[in-house]
């Protein structure tokens, strides 16, 4: 019998101990989902809507994550260092804005406009530029002129616009398989327009540019292992000490590029004769 009591108390305490980390927990839940975002989209709507010319809406530093942003005009406001995981910027016209250091991992940016805006240093990591797994021109976000300097990209681009952005540092190239399913494994800029953009030093390892323009793009010291680059446009473009190592130039247009003689890695690159010269 003592022996039976014994188990008994022990099976208590084992229960209360159980239901106080279930407590504990579910508060620590809880409280995690009340300070999800500092501003709801109604405060941020009301904030923007009295920003006024020469006067930025401030909403540096903040917590905006998984809020539906589509379709507002943000007014050029400033948005560095904020936090926007998660959140549906479709539609929404970012042009001018300021989002350095922001991170903007898996926001959905559906037709979204950062046309001049500062993204240096900003992580834009898997977002969804798409509604269907098929990609539509007329959806294609744009950053054109856009500042994204050192910022860390890594997602579907295709016909998006990157003419004259500013790519000097930037890494796109795969940061390594999570273990769930992924459909996407290198950053893709099929047919994206990247004419005259600065891609200096840039990092695009295994990225898909078929049929990309390129055409007076700064491509000085990039590293292009691994790319795909068939049919892409070169025109024009400065290869200057460019990293082509086992990329594909299959039908890549090189007419009047500069530093062809510099390329590192040609030797090993695929289809080196089938380039339009």
């Amino acid at each position: 019998m003592a022996i039976a009591r014994h188990r008994i108390e022990a099976i208590r305490r084992t229960a209360a101990t159980r239901m106080w980390v279930v407590i504990v927990a579910a508060s620590v839940a809880g409280s995690s989902v009340a300070i999800a975002a500092d501003l709801t989209a109604l405060d941020i709507t009301s904030r923007l809507h009295a920003a006024t010319d020469g006067v930025r809406a401030d909403l540096k530093g903040r917590d905006l994550t998984r809020l539906d942003l589509s379709d507002l005009d943000f007014k050029q406001a400033d948005l560095s260092r904020s936090d926007l995981f998660g959140s549906d910027l479709s539609g929404a016209n970012l042009s001018g804005v300021n989002l350095e250091g922001a991170k903007l991992d898996r926001v959905t940016l559906v037709a979204a406009r950062f046309d001049g805006a500062t993204m240096n240093g900003a992580s834009l990591l898997r977002p969804s530029a798409f509604t269907s797994l098929r990609p539509d021109r007329k959806e294609a976000p744009s950053f054109k002129a856009t500042s994204l300097r050192g910022a860390h990209i890594f997602g579907r681009f295709t016909y998006a616009n990157f003419s004259s952005a500013d790519l000097t540092d930037a890494t796109c190239a795969p940061f390594g398989r999570t273990g769930f399913i992924e459909h996407i494994w290198r950053s893709e800029f099929l047919s994206a327009d990247l004419s005259n953009a600065n891609l200096t030093r840039a990092d695009l390892s295994h990225a898909l540019l078929s049929f990309a323009n390129l055409s007076g793009a700064n491509l000085r010291d990039a590293v292009l292992r691994d790319a795909d680059l068939t049919g892409a446009n070169l025109t024009g473009a400065d290869l200057t000490g460019a990293d082509v190592t086992t990329a594909d130039l299959s039908g890549a247009i090189v007419t009047g590029a500069k530093g062809l003689e510099t390329i590192k890695g040609l030797n090993e690159a695929l289809n080196v004769a089938k380039m339009i010269r």
